[in-house]
């Protein structure tokens, strides 16, 4: 008999008592594009970014596990660092290259995990990528493993006020075609992957 671990309860317990009614019944959340998911066990999930609920709505809606990278400070908060744990995140320091979160990513990806990254590395006011980072495409280069474009539409504007009552815009996720991994490690080939991925994107939210 195979038994669940703690993180894995506490991931379905996050994933299907308290992700899912919120963005299912407060969002009206939709997935677009499902038949773009890779049959592999491992890929690169590579998103726009606008909200805090971006990585817990992109791994319930796809159904799967996704890993990703979070401020370093949170995993000393008790509880809290329980939690994002045991969703997969794993700590990057902010404004630096840090080159133990591609180690930790690679090791992940290698472990058959699927990995999350905001291309932009931060939030974005309107929602679009504008200054992608080349993390992704660089990640994917060593690993070898499909990059995956995604947008979340509607994460930057998830509630507006009309008559001062909230209303709850409707979220999107679009799972565009998968892209491969650049063919060298070589700066030309890394960004002209990571342009490639911020034109989809930016496509797929339109």
């Amino acid at each position: 008999m195979n038994y669940l671990s703690l993180n894995q309860i506490t991931y379905q317990f996050i994933s299907k008592i308290l992700v899912f009614p919120i963005f299912k019944f407060l969002f009206r959340g939709e997935l677009d594009g499902a038949n773009n998911i890779p049959d592999e066990k491992s890929f690169i999930i590579v998103s726009n970014h606008g909200s805090l609920l971006d990585p817990p709505f992109l791994g319930h809606a796809l159904g799967k596990k996704v890993s990703f990278m979070a401020k370093q400070e949170l995993f000393k908060i008790p509880l809290l660092s329980q939690v994002i744990k045991a969703c997969g995140a794993y700590p990057v320091k902010r404004g630096l290259v840090d080159k133990n979160s591609i180690i930790l990513a690679s090791k992940k990806l290698f472990n058959n995990e699927i990995i999350g990254i905001f291309i932009d590395g931060t939030r974005q006011k309107d929602g679009f990528v504008n200054k992608p980072k080349n993390g992704a495409a660089l990640i994917a280069s060593k690993t070898k493993k499909l990059l995956l474009p995604v947008a979340i539409i509607n994460s930057h504007r998830l509630v507006r006020f009309k008559f001062f009552l909230p209303f709850f815009n409707k979220v999107i996720i679009r799972i565009g075609k998968p892209i491969n991994y650049p063919l060298s490690t070589s700066k030309i080939d890394i960004t002209e992957t990571t342009i490639k991925l911020k034109n989809e994107i930016n496509l797929l939210l339109n």
